[in-house]
C-alpha cells in the first residue's frame, strides 16, 4: 500500500485530513488546533485515543477551563504558549492550555506516494508574536508518524512559554493490564515531595476509580511506551530531552467527579513538556522551567509517535 493523504473526509463537521500507510492511519483536523483526532494501527484495527463521551464541537475561546472543555473531545494537542491555567503574560491573557490549541491552522499536503506522504500545518497566534509550523511524515513500512516543529518568536523581545503534547489514551486500548514504561529517575506527585520513579507504573483498571496529576522528572532519555498487554501492541513516543525535559502525567481514571468527568471518563495524557508545573506560564517562570526564546529565534524539534508490539 502507498502511503496516501486524503481531504474529503468531515468529522462534526470539521475538515479532517487523514494520513495512513499500510501500518497505521491519523486523522488531523486543522480547523482544531490541526489536533489529531484519532490514531489508528491498522494491524489491530484500533484507535488508541480516548473520544470523550460528549459531542464534538468548536471552541468558543479557552480564556478559562471551562470554555476550553466545552470544546475538549480528546485526541492529540499541541498546548502552547500557556499550558494549564489561564494567565496574563505582558499584558496578554493566555487562556487555559494555550492559544495553539484552538487556533485554525492552514494545512499544505506536500506530497503522497508509494514512499512517502507529508503535509504541513502552519499557524500565527493572535495573543503573542509566535509562529508555528508543523510537518506530519508517514513512510511505507514504518508503523509511526516523524513530526518536525518549529516555533518562531517574531516580535521583538524575548518571551517566555510553555511547549508540549498532549495525548489523550482511551478503551479499548487503554486498560488494567497496560503498563508505562520510562526511563526517568523522578516523579513528582502535583502538590508533594519527589520520589524514586519506579521505571514503569500498571494503569489502574476501570473499577479502581483513580485520579491525579504527576510529572516525570530527570529523564535519562526522552522516550516512553504505554503497552497494552491484552492487545499485544504499544505507543511509543521518542523526543529530545533537551527540548521536552518532562513528562506530564494525567489521570482521570473514572475518579474525578463533577463538570465535565461526573465519575464517567477513562482516560490518561502522557505529555512530553518543555515546563512544569501544568497550572499555567507564570507559575512554569516561578518554579524556573519555562523557556525563554529571543526576539526573531527558532527552536526546531524532531520527534516519532508510532507503535511496537513489544514493551
Amino acid at each position: 500500500m502507498a502511503c496516501r493523504v486524503s481531504d474529503n473526509e468531515r468529522v462534526a463537521g470539521f475538515r479532517a485530513v487523514r494520513m495512513e500507510n499500510e501500518l497505521l492511519s491519523m486523522l488531523v483536523l486543522p480547523e482544531r488546533g490541526a489536533e489529531v483526532h484519532s490514531l489508528t494501527y491498522r494491524p489491530r484495527n484500533m484507535d488508541v485515543l480516548w473520544k470523550a463521551p460528549w459531542d464534538l464541537r468548536a471552541w468558543r475561546g479557552n480564556d478559562t477551563e471551562a470554555l476550553w472543555m466545552d470544546g475538549y473531545s480528546g485526541g492529540w494537542q499541541e498546548l502552547f504558549p500557556n499550558a494549564g491555567d489561564a494567565c496574563v503574560y505582558k499584558g496578554a491573557l493566555l487562556g487555559f492550555h494555550g492559544e495553539a490549541s484552538i487556533s485554525c491552522w492552514e494545512c499544505r499536503v506536500e506530497h503522497e506516494g508509494p514512499v512517502a506522504a507529508a503535509v504541513e500545518f502552519s499557524a500565527r497566534l493572535a495573543r503573542s508574536p509566535f509562529a508555528l509550523r508543523r510537518r506530519y511524515i508517514v513512510e511505507v513500512g514504518r508503523p509511526s508518524v516523524r513530526v518536525e516543529e518549529e516555533i518562531t518568536n517574531r516580535g521583538e523581545e524575548d518571551l517566555h512559554f510553555m511547549w508540549g503534547h498532549h495525548p489523550a489514551y482511551g478503551a479499548p486500548f487503554l486498560s488494567g493490564e497496560c503498563r508505562l514504561i520510562a526511563p526517568a529517575a523522578e516523579w513528582l506527585q502535583h502538590g508533594k515531595r519527589a520520589e524514586s520513579w519506579p521505571g514503569e507504573l500498571r494503569i489502574p483498571g476501570e473499577h479502581e476509580r483513580h485520579a491525579s496529576q504527576s510529572y516525570l522528572t530527570k529523564l535519562l532519555e526522552g522516550r516512553y511506551v504505554l503497552y497494552s498487554q491484552r492487545h499485544g501492541f504499544g505507543v511509543r513516543w521518542t523526543w529530545p530531552v533537551d527540548v521536552f525535559p518532562y513528562v506530564h502525567l494525567w489521570q482521570e481514571l473514572r475518579g474525578s467527579f463533577g463538570y465535565p468527568w461526573y465519575g464517567r471518563c477513562y482516560v490518561i495524557g502522557v505529555e512530553p513538556f518543555t515546563s512544569m508545573p501544568g497550572v499555567g506560564l507564570n507559575a512554569a517562570i516561578e518554579f524556573g522551567t519555562a523557556p525563554v526564546l529571543r526576539a526573531g529565534d527558532s527552536i526546531a524539534v524532531e520527534f516519532t509517535v508510532g507503535f511496537v508490539d513489544r514493551p
